[in-house]
């Protein structure tokens, strides 16, 4: 039964964690608005999810230990999500790529996904809930 629970909820918890891991990447974004040559990041949610959840269909390249002795690349892809850098909307005299109001609109698109994926949850934890009484 636990098995099947956990299975239920496994799409759930890595799209909540690739939002989260997104979420940490818009913020840094904002919090880097005023540093010279700094270049907004961002990654594709989708193919992000897809490369959590096992079916990629190629995208980032992996990094592979060949070698017992090499060390892993753990912490390299989070969650199989490519980083990859924002397109420049208006170039800067300092570098710096972040747009305030492209960060802003993604951080707040992703902070309602965020809560709508939450509200999913909930409800399939009620459900199950009331399933279970008697």
């Amino acid at each position: 039964m636990i098995n099947r629970i956990d299975q239920e909820l496994s799409f759930s918890q890595t799209a909540l964690n690739l939002r989260a891991y997104r979420q940490e990447l818009l913020a840094s974004n904002i919090a880097n608005a005023d540093t010279p040559h700094y270049k907004a990041r961002d990654i594709d949610f989708k193919a992000a999810l897809a490369g959590a959840l096992g079916n990629s269909q190629g995208g980032a390249l992996g990094l592979t230990q060949t070698a017992e002795r090499h060390m892993p690349a753990a912490g390299a892809n989070r969650f199989g999500a490519a980083v990859q850098y924002r397109t420049e909307q208006q170039s800067s005299v300092d570098g710096n790529t972040v747009s305030m109001d492209v960060e802003r609109a993604a951080f707040a698109e992703n902070a309602i996904q965020m809560e709508a994926m939450l509200t999913f949850v909930n409800g399939r934890f009620k459900t199950l809930a009331n399933a279970l009484s008697p």
